[in-house]
């Protein structure tokens, strides 16, 4: 257990970054406020990137694995601050939980990992073999592992902890996510004589009904690789009197292990084939949409949407290692995965690093209302962090 003191420690620190507002790009009180606390901490080293990634380093006196504790410092915006019982960046402390944007999604964990490793570095007086990172990690919330690219490659490390939401159960594996967008092009006319020109999205309409016939593909542990319709959007618009020359439907694919871009395009571009070689008006293509976002660095982060999935075996070594010593310590975490899109996606779905999750809280807290943390989650996830290194650091 945690002493009375490195609990009030983790709670405030908790506390201190929910009070700092963080929207995607905006993330930089929160760096200030890491890199402050990292210091204090003892950390060897400190950097923030281009991107505004935030990395901690506490280095041990024998060489050793290197593994990183991935934790994103953005959040959802708050829409609607009347809607929330207790100010939503207050971090206000009730029945044994702190309330705020952030608290499960996912700043408890970030504080708790940078005070578990303070912690380790302490006890051991650094005698441990290896390196411990602590990452916060921007724009999440736009591109699951795209400023995560930035953090490998710097550091290089061995193994990953992702901090997302997983009440202290150990995740081995996730679907990822693709944003697949499908255009339709017509030629435009006057709406009262329709028939001079091609409507875009009356063609939109018979590619969106094929596209529905198409089979998903299925993995025995992860699910179905969901093609799901999300929106739809015509030009011009408004289009008083003409007829729409351009239409745009977007598609959220959920990826499972091994599938790639082009893998997951070439049904769809067969199908698009198959229907223009039967319809000479019909021109339409398909693509990974393309986001574009401002850093709170002044650097842009860009990337296409597709965030690959991946899943471990559980009888993964460092798997079994953190699993048995989470157990010596008095946990019973179930090994299992995640049910949504996470940095992990780039460390091992496109990197292959050694990774695995673990949270404190419930991952249906993320993005609420009066969004919270128990307390007791987040001492106990420091305690699981902790574990986590002497398990993997040896």
């Amino acid at each position: 257990m945690l002493s009375k003191e490195r609990e009030e420690k983790v709670i405030a620190l908790c506390q201190e970054l929910v009070r700092n507002q963080s929207y995607s790009g905006q993330e930089d009180k929160v760096v200030e406020v890491l890199k402050e606390n990292f210091k204090k901490m003892g950390f060897d080293d400190v950097v923030v990137d281009h991107y505004g990634n935030i990395i901690g380093q506490i280095k041990g006196n024998r060489p050793g694995k290197k593994i990183v504790f991935d934790g994103h410092i953005d959040t959802v915006p708050v829409s609607n601050v009347d809607e929330w019982t207790y100010p939503p960046f207050g971090a206000e402390i009730s029945n044994g939980r702190i309330y705020g944007r952030g608290t499960t999604d996912m700043k408890g964990a970030v504080a708790a990992m940078a005070c578990a490793a303070a912690n380790f570095a302490e006890d051991t007086n650094k005698d441990f073999a290896g390196e411990i990172y602590v990452a916060g990690v921007v724009h999440e919330e736009c591109f699951e592992g795209v400023a995560a690219r930035a953090i490998s490659e710097r550091v290089k490390p061995d193994y990953v902890v992702i901090g997302e939401a997983s009440e202290l159960n150990i995740k081995i594996g996730q679907r990822g996510r693709g944003e697949i967008v499908i255009e339709t092009f017509g030629i435009p006319c006057h709406s009262a004589n329709p028939e001079k020109g091609v409507n875009a999205v009356y063609k939109m309409a018979e590619v969106i009904q094929r596209i529905r016939t198409l089979e998903p593909t299925h993995h025995d542990v992860l699910g179905p690789g969901i093609l799901e319709l999300t929106d739809v959007k015509s030009s011009p618009y408004p289009g008083a009197s003409v007829v729409p020359e351009y239409c745009r439907a977007t598609y959220d694919r959920r990826l499972l292990v091994g599938e790639t871009m082009d893998s997951v395009l070439e049904p769809i571009n067969k199908l698009l084939d198959e229907m223009m070689a039967a319809d000479p008006q019909l021109k339409v293509k398909a693509s990974y949409a393309v986001g574009k976002e401002l850093c709170h660095t002044g650097n842009h982060i860009t990337g296409e949407r597709f965030f690959p999935g991946w899943l471990y075996d559980k009888e993964e070594a460092f798997v079994q290692d953190t699993y048995n010593e989470l157990k010596s310590m008095g946990f019973d975490p179930m090994i299992t995965q995640y049910n949504f899109c996470t940095n992990g996606s780039h460390y091992a779905g496109e990197a292959g690093i050694k990774t695995l999750g673990i949270g404190p809280s419930r991952e249906n807290l993320a993005h609420t209302v009066d969004e919270y943390i128990e307390i007791e989650q987040l001492t106990k996830v420091t305690e699981c962090y902790y574990g986590v290194m002497k398990a993997l650091l040896k």
